[in-house]
């Protein structure tokens, strides 16, 4: 291949990169959106109460089931071997994977969902020992059990379509998800209580499987991923490569993921049962300040999540230093948006709970508290980021992974530990700060193995560099945005989320260009370039 060739290869990858970034990043903020929408109005309508507390202990399972069946669970094992297969055997190799895996899964899926609403009780009992409204979680529990069955479908089809490159279809799961459960629970809250956002649970999974549906029958009914070229056979695979395609979802390769996202959803379980335990509402404080902190999280790993079928494409082609180059630039850009966003969030905690959630029966006391959590729980934004960043490249080879579980059960007994020690003392603040400290760890861990484990020779003590330079920016950002904020004219929450949108950014900019970080250049050099093109139309 020439350099022409290469460089323009390049160029080609980074433009699909950034515009399947965009769209995904829009649809993924359109459901992050709709999702904060569903919060304020349970906020509104049921509190930071013993019922509120309830429902969240349930929705613990949905939480599994999206981390397990939609998120990293099978996107780390399926979008590695749809690619393998790909690479290996074109359409007709990925309509066999198809044929081998789907029905089984959907005969195990549903063993699951029955187990699931037959076991309520004592998974309650186990979960969450001192709650107060343990009758009302198990219907709870219950009512949604059968999105183990349509969260494993929907999660099957996302894969399966982002190792063809098609990413529209996925990044919409969670506006229709989170479109339903706020629907239902408008529609049925006065007649069922808090059990109408339960069983809203159970239609949004419908709707996810059901909005992905269409475009995976036009998917595996013909055509190739978009942008490649065919593979050197897409005849349908005969009986030895079936072996070799079905090797990259045999039991070696999807255990370590399994218990590896089990693993880190546990930290969710952790800290619930240890807030059980505490005043009632905790678990709702700890919930609202997870479920806005988090967000800029969930937009810095769109950028992972466009890009793992390219380097697990690039690792089944052997291209490594390709592979390296990608993962590199990746964990920086996600780095630069989860500080930046975490910078933002402990700056202006305060006024966006009170934007956010302050109405009905969320009031002055429940928004401190959040706000409180929020800001303890944003220190570990980045560990949080570079843990689901770092395992994808672990399993994009399609091969058992088992380190990745090493490092999260490490981490999570940090979690517990730190928990115990911490909740006497600081109450909730402290469990956030047991969750920070322990996936910090495990993303320490996974970076500095990265190069080791895997063939992708990633520079752990360069990205090390540009992430502490960047955190250094989010720190100064995070200042300047907490004490402006703190003004007295920005009491109210409006001009104090105003201004910090203003000021954290120039601030994170100034700081990460000061301090030579060149993905920031970057990003400053692109955002002058937007400004001067509207400005010349």
């Amino acid at each position: 291949m020439s350099a022409a060739t290469g460089t323009d290869r390049a160029e080609s990858t980074d433009r699909f990169v950034a515009r399947a970034a965009a769209v995904t990043a829009a649809l993924t903020a359109a459901g992050a959106v709709v999702g904060l929408l569903r919060d304020q109005i349970i906020a509104t309508l049921f509190g930071a109460g013993p019922a509120t507390d309830a429902f969240l202990v349930a929705w613990t399972v949905p939480e599994f089931a999206a981390t397990l069946l939609i998120e990293e669970g099978a996107a780390l094992v399926l979008v590695p071997a749809f690619s393998l297969a790909l690479a290996r055997a074109g359409a007709g190799g990925a309509r066999e994977l198809c044929a081998a895996t789907f029905p089984r899964l959907l005969l195990a899926l549903a063993v699951a969902a029955a187990a699931l609403a037959a076991g309520a009780r004592p998974l309650v009992a186990a979960h969450a020992p001192g709650l107060a409204e343990r009758g009302l979680a198990v219907d709870c529990v219950r009512l949604p059990a059968v999105s183990v069955l349509t969260f494993g479908v929907a999660g099957y089809f996302s894969a399966a379509l982002r190792a063809h490159r098609d990413f529209v279809p996925p990044a919409a799961i969670y506006v229709v998800h989170n479109a339903g459960i706020l629907a239902t629970a408008l529609a049925l809250h006065a007649w069922w209580g808090i059990r109408a956002a339960a069983a809203g649970v159970a239609l949004g999974g419908a709707l996810m499987a059901l909005v992905q549906l269409p475009f995976f029958l036009r998917r595996f009914l013909r055509g190739r991923p978009r942008g490649t070229p065919p593979a050197p056979s897409s005849a349908p695979v005969r009986a030895g490569g079936r072996v070799s395609l079905l090797a990259g979802v045999s039991v070696g390769v999807v255990a370590p993921v399994a218990l590896f996202a089990l693993s880190r959803q546990s930290q969710v379980l952790v800290e619930r049962c240890l807030a059980s335990a505490l005043p009632a509402g905790a678990i709702s404080h700890l919930n609202y300040a997870q479920k806005v902190a988090q967000m800029p999280m969930v937009l810095s790993m769109m950028i992972c999540t466009v890009t793992l079928p390219l380097v697990a494409r690039a690792v089944a082609d052997g291209e490594t230093e390709r592979a390296r180059e990608r993962v590199e630039r990746d964990l920086v850009l996600a780095g630069v948006v989860v500080l930046l966003g975490g910078a933002f969030v402990v700056a202006c905690a305060p006024a966006i709970i009170e934007l956010l959630f302050q109405r009905g029966a969320f009031d002055e006391r429940a928004t401190a508290a959040t706000a409180g959590v929020m800001r303890v729980y944003a220190l570990g934004l980045l560990g949080h980021t570079l843990a689901g960043a770092l395992t994808r490249p672990f399993f994009s080879a399609a091969r058992p992974a088992w380190f990745p579980l090493a490092a999260m059960a490490l981490g999570l007994l940090i979690t517990v530990a730190g928990g115990l020690a911490a909740v006497p003392v600081w109450g909730v603040r402290g469990i956030a700060a047991a969750n920070a400290a322990g996936i910090s760890v495990t993303a320490l861990l996974l970076l500095r193995a990265l190069p080791r484990r895997t063939s992708i020779p990633v520079d752990a003590r360069r990205v090390l560099g540009r992430l502490a330079r960047l955190a250094v920016a989010a720190a100064l950002a995070a200042g300047a945005g907490w004490a402006a904020t703190a003004l007295p004219g920005c009491s109210a929450p409006l001009p104090a989320v105003a201004l910090g949108c203003l000021l954290v950014p120039a601030v994170f900019a100034v700081a990460a260009c000061a301090l030579r970080v060149p993905e920031a250049a970057l990003l400053v050099s692109a955002l002058k370039q937007r400004l001067d093109h509207a400005r010349c139309h």
